[in-house]
């Protein structure tokens, strides 16, 4: 393996707080009922859409009054973008290891580039992270596997020798299409209807949290087989 690429909400980079925050606060502003934090966060990789949903069940996602809710969301979350948000406990260290021993690391995320491109720069990532691919660089996303490849032609390195983080069905499916190493990421954003059969995604390995996924990538990287009481290999 010679590089690594993350997903980026709920993978990289703990974004759920401050989704969490403002879905909340578009409650109180329109006297509804507030959304439970454990439910919002379910839904950070299921999109904008499926987090305004949650205030507006009633509505249909392709009626103009939703769609003004769900522009009115992005708006808020990009003007502040970063007031609770950061890296995953322990993900420091593993990119630092990385960029030591001059692995490049990136990421593939369906998150739209100028939000992405934000949030890197908030917490000082951009000129450190090797390739970003966003919706708007594929006609395609995830889980067909263009972004990986277009990814694995920026860094000029063969799909099959990246290993590919993701916490969504998507971005598993989107890694074992393009033959990548795929991490199933269990600390993450799992969606409600996938988070009792991990098995099923069909990742290469399973990881419960962040020093596991460290243990494991380094173990990956010097072409050492991961020790099973460290994940679920499938």
């Amino acid at each position: 393996m010679k590089a690594v690429l993350f997903d980026l909400d709920g993978t990289l980079i703990d974004t759920a707080a401050d989704f969490i925050r403002i879905i909340q606060d578009m409650c109180r502003a329109e006297g509804r009922e507030i959304v439970d934090a454990e439910l919002i966060r379910t839904q950070v990789s299921e999109g904008a859409r499926a987090m305004v949903k949650l205030v507006y069940p009633e509505l249909d996602v392709t009626d103009p009054v939703f769609l003004a809710h769900r522009q009115r969301f992005l708006d808020l979350y990009g003007a502040d973008i970063a007031v609770d948000t950061d890296l995953f406990a322990g993900m420091y260290p593993l990119l630092e290891q990385l960029e030591a021993h001059q692995i490049p690391w990136g990421i593939v995320t369906n998150k739209p580039r100028g939000l992405s491109e934000s949030l890197l720069a908030a917490l000082n990532l951009t000129e450190r992270c090797a390739v970003l691919v966003c919706p708007e660089d594929v006609s395609k996303t995830k889980p067909d596997p263009e972004p990986m490849y277009l990814a694995a032609n920026q860094l000029n390195i063969p799909a099959q020798h990246i290993i590919y983080v993701g916490d969504h069905p998507r971005d598993i499916d989107a890694g074992r299409n393009a033959e990548m190493y795929t991490i199933l990421a269990a600390y993450g954003y799992l969606p409600l209807q996938h988070k009792d059969n991990l098995t099923a995604w069909q990742a290469d390995c399973i990881v419960n949290d962040v020093a596991q996924l460290h243990q494991v990538i380094a173990q990956l990287l010097t072409l050492q087989q991961p020790e099973p009481d460290t994940l679920a290999t499938l």
